[in-house]
């Protein structure tokens, strides 16, 4: 693998610089424009992306780019986020990873995905879902089997998008020693027992 810079992005800069979220939704507009890794249909604007990432980390979750450390150019980034709003989720996360065409084969999807996965498993998260649209994501079903994620379902022809129907595989993964031991957070579940 090639050297790359993964950091956290800065999403305020001086004035009205927003920072790495141009970037970011630049590459994410690609995504959604062009391919099927995502169900929306409009690129969001740049404050739009900058509220996302701000979201993500104040819910004390990674969100990490991946840049070119010669030139600084957005190679990719992932994130983890909630996987439901539900409170009894709290302790899963939804992964997403998005790569510049340029950075796929070059192991840049693994070291970012991997680090996401280190950064969830110093948290109280205990499970990892990645939600995969099929068919045409195979890089992205072989990237999360490679970093220990299983196949858990499939939801058939439940989205639209480029004049074809697509559906959803679900694969997850325990991060840390997933359901064999208690979040930390201490906070109590619906039956008023301490989670830690």
């Amino acid at each position: 693998m090639e050297s790359i810079a993964i950091r956290p992005p800065l999403i305020e800069g001086a004035g009205n610089d927003l920072g790495d979220a141009t970037a970011v939704r630049d590459l994410y507009a690609h995504h959604v424009r062009t391919g099927i890794a995502t169900f929306e249909l409009e690129p969001p604007s740049v404050e739009d992306m900058a509220g996302r990432i701000a979201a993500v980390r104040a819910a004390g979750l990674p969100f990490l780019l991946a840049r070119d450390p010669a030139d600084g150019r957005l190679l990719g980034y992932a994130y983890a986020g909630p996987f439901r709003t539900r409170p009894a989720y709290r302790h899963t996360v939804e992964d997403s990873i998005y790569l510049d065409p340029s950075a796929m084969g070059r192991g840049v999807g693994t070291a970012l995905l991997g680090a996401v996965i280190d950064r969830c498993a110093a948290t109280d998260v205990r499970q990892m879902v990645a939600v995969i649209t099929t068919p045409g994501a195979e890089a992205s079903v072989a990237l999360h089997r490679k970093l220990g994620f299983e196949e858990v379902g499939h939801l058939p022809a439940v989205g639209r998008k480029f004049g074809r129907w697509l559906g959803t595989l679900y694969m997850q993964r325990a991060i840390g020693a997933g359901e064999e031991t208690a979040p930390r957070s201490g906070q109590s579940d619906s039956s008023g027992q301490r989670s830690g």
